[in-house]
């Protein structure tokens, strides 16, 4: 087990980490672009600036991880091990990850990009989109009560296959409520 260390700039793209546990470390300005980051575990870890794009999270460990100001596309998190799973992302890049059936009530997700992410059947209740864009996420059989989207962009949400009572919406955000029923608004 590896813990309270400090990775900087760190190529990780072609490193095996697969079994590795990683407590209390940070990692800044590290490459992790099409790595295999099966089975492998981090607790309580923070990341800044680190490229994941392409990443392969088979039964990886993410308790209470922190992302900042990274790239994270095209990600798989609902192949992430679910158990203690936590995560919070800010000025983050998400575009195009599936966070599909998970539980990840009270999640963080500031100035992030979100566009054509896949939130299908997640629960997704307390969680905060603040100054994040949405365009083109899915979200069906989500659970989005008092979920907070009054200053997320592009938000698109039928609010009949989804739970939203008590979700937050500001008079724009709102209006992808109405969406699918094609009519003018002026």
């Amino acid at each position: 087990m590896t813990e309270d260390q400090n990775f900087d700039s760190e190529d990780f793209s072609e490193v095996n980490l697969s079994g590795r546990e990683f407590e209390y470390c940070q990692f800044s300005n590290c490459n992790f672009s099409k790595a295999d980051l099966s089975k492998v575990s981090f607790a309580e870890c923070e990341f800044q600036n680190c490229d994941f794009s392409m990443t392969k999270l088979n039964q990886t460990s993410f308790k209470l991880a922190k992302f900042k100001s990274c790239k994270l596309l095209g990600l798989r998190f609902d192949y992430c091990n679910l158990f203690l799973l936590e995560l919070e992302f800010e000025n983050c890049q998400l575009d195009y990850a599936s966070f599909s059936g998970l539980k990840l009530k009270k999640t963080r997700f500031v100035i992030c990009s979100l566009q054509e992410v896949d939130f299908t059947e997640a629960d997704l209740s307390e969680a905060n989109f603040n100054d994040s864009d949405l365009q083109r996420a899915v979200f069906a059989n989500s659970n989005l009560k008092k979920a907070d989207f009054r200053t997320a962009k592009n938000v698109v949400i039928d609010p009949e296959m989804n739970q939203i009572q008590q979700a937050k919406f500001s008079v724009e955000s709102a209006l992808g409520l109405l969406q699918k029923y094609n009519i003018d608004i002026g």
